[in-house]
């Protein structure tokens, strides 16, 4: 398949597919259960190498259908990969490259292309219910929200990210919602975005329906119940501890709603897809990329490849494991295919169908090629090879062989200067199909509203050198100050982790808001000895 899909790709699905076929019922629409973690790494499940946290919920997915080893996602960060995810296409033809950052620093136009019809929206004119429980973040104004885009029921919020435990919760600017009218909520969140999908599947299982189930888990902030983080009493490292019992209340979760399907007689009815929205922010949360290099906000392997996974018993193989290369804008031709409907060349869908890849009627790879761009950040992958561009991270683009090298430990570029040409001629005739982004991160607040951490995450966010968010002239005073910076930066990503801080009590004095990152406001504080001064308290959640 080229950059984009072919009409032939999203051709309605064979009379195979025709659900309740394989029990003689009368047949009926299938349902369709989309799971999305959040910041989950390519390591963190069981059945993706992880040890010390057990998912045998989410593995039974796996178990039951396909694991994908190629799975991606269409960007390393959140609110992109979510309108990949939703419309089937490139965000980058609409204008959505980065998150928004909160409400209210959000850019006034930020939301998902009004004209862009989401997966929601085509599965309700195909007759299906729709609900969605869980984070959304494609836009705060009314016009942008779950209602409004297709979804019959929303329980969650609007924004990057909320607190899990009710005490800690800011219901007044991240409130959680019920349709659109702000809710309180005493419930563990995760638990709560799980008892409301499958009270959702109760009221509507004698027809088809369509749930959206986008868990915050496991997003920062860190906080799990006692009960889930007594499971792991092995786990002494105080942030993994609690990552351990997000995860599973998640895989509890995910294993209550299976139960339901299975409670209803519904499983064989039901395609379903589990997958995370992008790689793991390994220094703030430990999440686990595996094998892969880099984490959340970068084009390597470990920001863009995800966990993804299919089941739909009775109808697809089961213990089936693929390195076929996909990617989650495929979830939304797969479902309008499973759903008996034709996609339509006009919706000019860049995903495709994987039922017929699922079944093993096509075989090689759904894609040739693969494209991300975040601003500086840029990748593309075609076949084996990759080029990732990290700005300053990377000063010229850099090329792997991913099929000898899953950990992009070898820059080819010098050795192979056809491939590299190959693959840059590609990327830049993918690129120049793309708008230009139509807002930054903290587009509607001012630099000195931003303040220093709001300058690091838009940064961060919009994937541009200088990571650390410094605004001009706030640059350490001494040339040699700098250079102890640049020293310790390996990565060159404007931001130091644990691996970049041998010293953990020196690493714990910088990091003076506990994020798991120093920037280089907190290295100069910490230079200073400010550090321990300007410790602040717990932040909300919702950036």
């Amino acid at each position: 398949m080229g950059l984009a899909a072919t009409a032939a790709a999203g051709l309605a699905a064979p009379a195979l597919f025709a659900p309740g076929a394989a029990r003689g019922d009368t047949p009926r629409k299938p349902n369709i259960l989309l799971i999305l973690a959040d910041d989950q790494g390519y390591g963190e499940c069981s059945c993706q190498g992880c040890q010390d946290i057990p998912t045998p919920n989410i593995d039974s997915i796996a178990a039951n259908g396909t694991r994908f080893t190629n799975g991606y996602v269409t960007c390393p960060i959140c609110a992109p990969t979510r309108a990949g995810l939703m419309t089937g296409r490139y965000q980058q033809r609409f204008g959505f490259e980065t998150n928004p950052g909160p409400e209210n620093v959000a850019a006034t136009n930020f939301g998902l292309e009004l004209k862009e019809v989401t997966l929601a929206a085509r599965m309700k004119s195909f007759g299906y219910a729709t609900g969605m429980f869980g984070k959304w973040h494609l836009g705060f104004k009314p016009e942008f929200q779950p209602t409004a885009r297709g979804f019959d029921e929303f329980f969650g919020f609007l924004s990057g990210a909320n607190n899990y435990l009710a005490g800690t919760r800011d219901n007044r600017r991240n409130p959680l919602l019920r349709g659109t009218e702000p809710i309180q909520e005493t419930d563990y969140l995760t638990d709560a975005f799980g008892r409301e999908a499958i009270a959702f599947i109760e009221k509507h299982k004698d027809h088809p329906w369509f749930v959206y189930l986008p868990f915050n888990a496991v997003h920062s902030p860190l906080e799990a119940t006692e009960a889930y983080k007594a499971r792991f009493p092995n786990i002494q490292e105080d942030k993994r501890h609690t990552f351990a019992g997000m995860t599973a209340a998640m895989d509890d979760n995910v294993g209550r709603v299976l139960a339901k399907l299975r409670e209803l007689n519904l499983e064989e009815d039901t395609l379903i897809f589990y997958l995370s929205d992008n790689g793991g922010p390994t220094p703030s949360t430990t999440s686990n990329n595996g094998v892969l290099r880099g984490y959340k906000s970068t084009t390597w392997e470990g920001g863009v490849r995800i966990p993804f996974m299919a089941q739909w018993k009775g109808h697809l193989p089961a213990g089936k494991v693929s390195d076929q290369i996909v990617v989650s804008m495929d979830i939304h031709a797969t479902a309008v295919a499973a759903a008996g409907e034709t996609v339509s060349p006009d919706w000019k869908l860049d995903g495709v169908n994987l039922l017929p890849y699922l079944t093993g009627e096509k075989t090689g790879n759904p894609h040739d090629t693969l494209c991300w761009r975040m601003f500086e950040k840029w990748g593309i992958r075609h076949g084996d090879y990759k080029i990732v561009f990290m700005g300053a991270a990377t000063p010229k683009p850099q090329l792997f062989n991913l099929a000898e090298d899953i950990g992009e430990k070898t820059d080819l570029a010098e050795k192979e200067p056809e491939k590299l040409k190959e693959l840059m001629d590609l990327y830049k005739a993918w690129d120049a199909q793309m708008e230009k982004p139509r807002w930054e991160w903290g587009g509607g607040a001012s630099e000195e509203q931003l303040g220093a951490r709001g300058r690091q995450l838009k940064n961060m966010a919009e994937g541009k050198s200088g990571g650390a968010g410094v605004a001009k002239g706030s640059q350490p005073r001494t040339g040699a100050a700098l250079d102890r910076w640049k020293q310790a930066d390996k990565n060159g990503d404007g931001q130091l982790t644990p691996d970049e801080v041998p010293n953990a009590d020196q690493f714990k004095r910088m990091d003076a808001n506990g994020d798991g990152v120093v920037t280089l406001d907190e290295a100069r504080a910490s230079f200073r000895g400010q550090g321990a001064a300007t410790r602040p308290g717990r932040r909300r959640a919702g950036q």
